[in-house]
C-alpha cells in the first residue's frame, strides 16, 4: 500500500495485467449457436448475415422470453388484480429497470417505452420541441443523420417558422467540430446528433459535442439506434438530455424501443398521445395526467416487446459489451484491410473511429447488383441510400453497399464477403 492508503502504481499495473490475462476471449462461433436463424442455408450456402445495422437476429433466450410471456403470463399490465396481470406487470416493470441500468439511468421513471428510435425522436419533437421552438429559432442536426433524425425536425421547423441548420461532415465522414461551434448560436433550441452513423459507421465524439452544446445552453438529443448495440452509454454522466434506441438493433424484438430523458424535461413536457394508462382521472371538463413514465405511454404497451428487450440486454451483458465491441472492431479492421486490397473496391468514408459498418462500392457496379450477387453467395448486405440521402448527396453518391457486423459474425464471414465481392468483379468485368 502507498503512504496514502492506496495501491501503488506498480501494483495497479500488475492487477491490470492479471485482469487482462484472466479476461475470457470472446467466442463468436459459440455465440452464433445461440441464434437459430443462422443455422439455415441461403441458395445452398451457409448464411452470412451482414445486415445488422438494419436489424439484428435474435438469440434463443429472447425468443423463449417472448414465448414464455404469451404461454404463461399473457395479461394486461397495471389494470388487473388477478395473478396473471400481477405477473405481467412485474415482468414489464423489471424490464424498465433492466433498460435503465443498461444505459446508466439512475431513475427508471426516465425510461419511456416507445416503438423505436423513430417514435422517440418524434415524441421529443412534438412535445419538448413544440414548447421550445418558435419563429426565427433554429434546430441543429448533422449531415450524418438518418432520416428519422431529420424529418421530425423539418416538420417542426415548418410548423413553427424556425430554421433547420446542418453541421457538415468532412470528406472522411467525420463531423466538422469547428463548424458545429460556429452554428451553435443564441437561437439554437436543440441539437440532434447520432451516436454512430448508420451509413458510414462514424463514431461521433459525443463527450466533446455535448460539452460544446452545453456551453451554449443547448439541449442535446442523441440518436443511439446504431450506438447502443456497439458502445456503452452512461445517460446520467453523458450530459445529454435525451437518448433513443431501438430494440431490434440490439438483438431484441421489433416494435419496441426506448426514449430516455432527464426527469426535469419529461415532467415539463406535455403528453403526446391521449388514452388509457397515461391518465389519473378523466371528466368531460378536465383530464389529470399520470406520473412518469406512464404520461407518455398511452394505451396497452408492447408488453412482450419490453420483456424481449430486457432478455436481449441480459444476453448482451452476459457476453460483455466491451468484449463484443473488441470482437467487432477486429472484424471491422479485417474488412477494411481486405477490401482496401481488392482492385476496384472503394471504401466510402474513412472516419477516425468506426463502429459496426463498412460501406463500399465495386467499380461502376450498382450497389443493388452488388447485393444481389452477394445474396446468391449466401452473404446478406444492405444496398441503397440507407435512409441517409442528404449524406449520400454530400458524398456525391446515390447509394452504397453496406456490410454491418454483429456479435455472431466471424472471420469466416469476412472471407465470404471478400469472395462474394470477387464474384461481383468477375461477373461485371
Amino acid at each position: 500500500m502507498s503512504a496514502g492508503g492506496g495501491t501503488s502504481a506498480a501494483g495497479e499495473r500488475r492487477s491490470e495485467a492479471v485482469a487482462r490475462r484472466a479476461a475470457p476471449v470472446f467466442d463468436a462461433a459459440r455465440a452464433r449457436e445461440d441464434f437459430p436463424i443462422l443455422r439455415q442455408r441461403v441458395h445452398g450456402r451457409p448464411l452470412v448475415y451482414l445486415d445488422n445495422a438494419a436489424t439484428t437476429q435474435k438469440p434463443r433466450s429472447v425468443i423463449d422470453a417472448i414465448s414464455r410471456y404469451y404461454e404463461e403470463d399473457n395479461a394486461n399490465v397495471h389494470r388487473g388484480v388477478h395473478l396473471l396481470s400481477e405477473r405481467a406487470t412485474r415482468r414489464h416493470d423489471e424490464a424498465r429497470k433492466r433498460v435503465a441500468r443498461f444505459i446508466g439511468a439512475a431513475d427508471p421513471r426516465e425510461v419511456i417505452f416507445v416503438r423505436g428510435t423513430t417514435e422517440a425522436v418524434n415524441l421529443v419533437a412534438q412535445t419538448f420541441g413544440r414548447t421550445r421552438v418558435g419563429a426565427g429559432d433554429e434546430v441543429l442536426v448533422t449531415e450524418l443523420e438518418h432520416h428519422s433524425n431529420i424529418v421530425p425536425w423539418q416538420m417542426l421547423c415548418q410548423e413553427k417558422g424556425a430554421r433547420l441548420r446542418v453541421v457538415p461532415v468532412t470528406d472522411a465522414g467525420d463531423l466538422d467540430l469547428d463548424a458545429l461551434e460556429a452554428l451553435l448560436g443564441p437561437r439554437t433550441r436543440l441539437l440532434a446528433v447520432t451516436q454512430v452513423s448508420n451509413a458510414l459507421g462514424t463514431v461521433n465524439p459525443l463527450r466533446e459535442i455535448i460539452a460544446r452544446a452545453k456551453a451554449k445552453g443547448v439541449p442535446v438529443l442523441v440518436d443511439g439506434a446504431q450506438g447502443a448495440p456497439h458502445l456503452a452509454f452512461d445517460a446520467d454522466a453523458s450530459g445529454a438530455d435525451f437518448y433513443a434506441f431501438s430494440g431490434h438493433k440490439l438483438y431484441g424484438p421489433t416494435g419496441i424501443g426506448v426514449l430516455w430523458g432527464r426527469r426535469e424535461h419529461l415532467e415539463a413536457m406535455p403528453p403526446w398521445q391521449g388514452g388509457g394508462d397515461m391518465i389519473l382521472s378523466v371528466t368531460f371538463e378536465k383530464t389529470i395526467y399520470n406520473a412518469l413514465p406512464y404520461k407518455f405511454e398511452a394505451g396497452t404497451p408492447d408488453i412482450a416487446g419490453a420483456i424481449g428487450l430486457a432478455a436481449a440486454i441480459e444476453y448482451v451483458e452476459g457476453l460483455g459489451l466491451e468484449a463484443i465491441a473488441a470482437h467487432e472492431r477486429e472484424l471491422l479492421g479485417l474488412t477494411v484491410d481486405a477490401l482496401s486490397a481488392e482492385d476496384g473496391v472503394r471504401l466510402v468514408g474513412t472516419p477516425r473511429e468506426r463502429a459496426g459498418v463498412v460501406s463500399f462500392l465495386v467499380g461502376d457496379v450498382h450497389p443493388h447488383d452488388i447485393g444481389t450477387v452477394l445474396d446468391r453467395h449466401g452473404v446478406a448486405v444492405r444496398a441503397g441510400h440507407h435512409c441517409a440521402q442528404p449524406l449520400m448527396q454530400r458524398l456525391g453518391l446515390a447509394a452504397t453497399a453496406r456490410a454491418s457486423f454483429g456479435l455472431y459474425n466471424t472471420r469466416e464471414d469476412v472471407e465470404a464477403l471478400v469472395r462474394g465481392i470477387r464474384a461481383v468483379r468477375e461477373m461485371f468485368a
